[in-house]
């Protein structure tokens, strides 16, 4: 991601957790990075801890005020825009919807209105999350062609900012028109349950679970049985990097919007999750408490990332137990050593990069082997370990796309996991139905649209 080097990077929500952690990166990229972001809410926090407004440009102001926000970016002159800036908490959000919408919606319409007056600017990624979409708390990933919804202020709000950008996008920044009346791309990230050192954010499992080791306390679990697709802080924020780097080369077909989340094993429990974060430091201490007068959350959710594998060759590097694990580490070097390891952390997860794209067998975020057979007017074929998602995307391209094709499962204990290859309606009848899978759910999946 050489690309970054020297160039001006406008990022909100610099002082948050994950955007702390983007600062951090874009700064070992050599990029000159200005900061928009409220002050820090908590203490700690993982701004501060790395060095704060000393390490750091920028500047403490309200995404919603948008005088001040288009004077900084016409000032800054940026060649892109990563707009983290929100208010990100579900649970918040039922206390103060107005103020969600508010900074979500209308705070990313700020973004996109003052964008039209920066001479350099060239790309836009929007934020979003894994909630934008209508959650039917079905077994499958969420594609990026899925309805949005959102059942809490917070999951609504980011929809709207979806809309929002789509819509400013088709107005001012059109693709068609990309390179004769704009110079501008934008595109929109979807992301959630990022886990890493330095969340200290209220309503968050991990962080809760450290605030009881602080506090001496046993934490209280809302909601044991969700499922959440759980991944590394780094992971999305790897996806981001690439997808800005397709914007700035100017590669117009990269303008919208991309889905980053672990492998299907990543999708756990909060159960799971408790039980790996417990064996990585036994001063864990939590119990169950279901209390049903709980603001509605989702049990079940998880995303289809086949278009980051296919388009932007994006994949985990690190499984969830890895993801945990590590966050845990960060904890206890913060807590028993008073030391920040955010550095290395990021260093160790560049190697075990750069070890991946170069074929390496870095151990980390392996898919499981999967047969699949497809079957066609002219020929019989039957392809093996798909594990390298886009050299074998080609070959499924090919004999889907354009053959008169059906497709069936050879094993049917990947079923889940047909998604990663592509976007396949099942034609034929499934030889059986994995066991795991309750009877009572439909394996029926809406037509895939192009």
């Amino acid at each position: 991601m050489n690309i970054y080097k020297n160039k001006k990077v406008f990022l909100t929500g610099h002082t948050g957790f994950k955007g702390s952690w983007l600062n951090l990166w874009l700064k070992n990229l050599g990029a000159e990075v200005f900061g928009y972001s409220l002050a820090p809410i908590t203490n700690p926090n993982h701004f501060d801890l790395l060095g704060g407004k000393s390490a750091f440009d920028g500047i403490f102001a309200d995404i919603r005020d948008r005088e001040t926000l288009q004077s900084k970016l016409i000032d800054f002159n940026p060649d892109i825009i990563f707009h983290l800036a929100a208010q990100p908490l579900v649970r918040e959000s039922y206390k103060d919807p107005l103020g969600t919408f508010s900074s979500n919606a209308i705070g990313t319409l700020n973004i996109l209105e003052s964008a039209r007056n920066i001479k350099n600017l060239k790309a836009i990624v929007v934020i979003t999350t894994d909630k934008v979409y209508e959650n039917k708390e079905w077994i499958y990933g969420y594609r990026e062609n899925d309805p949005l919804g959102g059942y809490d202020p917070y999951s609504a709000s980011k929809a709207c900012a979806e809309i929002i950008t789509d819509s400013m996008r088709k107005s001012f920044f059109n693709t068609y028109d990309f390179g004769k009346t704009h110079n501008v791309l934008i595109a929109t990230a979807r992301a959630g349950n990022v886990i890493g050192g330095g969340d200290f954010s209220i309503d968050r499992l991990i962080p809760d679970l450290i605030k009881g080791i602080l506090n001496n306390k046993t934490t209280e679990i809302r909601n044991p049985n969700a499922t959440r697709p759980w991944q590394s802080v780094l992971e999305p924020l790897r996806g981001y990097l690439m997808l800005g780097e397709k914007l700035l080369l100017g590669e117009s077909e990269f303008a919208t919007s991309f889905n980053f989340g672990p492998n299907i094993d990543g999708n756990l429990k909060v159960s799971s999750m408790l039980n790996i974060a417990k064996n990585s430091w036994d001063k864990i201490s939590y119990t169950i408490q279901c209390d049903k007068s709980n603001p509605h959350e989702a049990n079940l959710l998880m995303l289809d990332t086949a278009k980051a594998h296919h388009l932007l060759s994006w994949k985990p590097i690190l499984d969830t137990r890895e993801s945990i694990e590590n966050t845990i580490i960060w904890y206890r070097n913060f807590i028993e050593n008073n030391a920040i390891i955010s550095q290395n952390q990021l260093e160790n997860y560049l190697q075990h990069t750069q070890k991946s794209s170069m074929g390496g067998d870095s151990k980390l975020g392996e898919n499981p082997r999967i047969y699949f057979g497809f079957y066609s007017a002219l020929n019989l074929k039957i392809y093996s370990n798909f594990h390298n998602f886009k050299s074998n995307l080609t070959i499924l391209k090919a004999h889907i796309f354009y053959s008169n094709i059906n497709a069936k499962f050879i094993d049917s204990r990947f079923l889940e996991f047909y998604k990663y290859t592509n976007h396949i309606k099942i034609s034929t009848p499934i030889t059986k139905t994995p066991s795991k899978i309750p009877k009572n759910i439909s394996l029926n999946r809406p037509k895939c649209v192009a």
